[in-house]
């Protein structure tokens, strides 16, 4: 009985550490997870950034030529 106690134990700790190890590959699909969403606001906010300063310089040709400055 004190063997089979000791085997069942043993399973139940193997058990645990494996559900530990589950812990740390979560962690790690969630870091790439922000990662790729990091890396997609940076592309998304300069490809903004890019449009944005072409309708300010479309506006201020606008303005230039209608006040007529050079």
């Amino acid at each position: 009985m004190k063997h089979l106690t000791r085997l069942l134990n043993g399973a139940s700790e193997k058990l645990v550490a494996f559900r530990n190890q589950e812990r740390g590959a979560t962690a790690t699909e969630y870091s790439l997870l922000v990662g790729f969403i990091a890396i997609v606001i940076v592309a998304g906010v300069g490809l903004f950034g890019t449009a944005l300063n072409s309708s300010f310089g479309f506006l201020t040709t606008g303005i230039r030529t209608a006040l007529g400055i050079p």
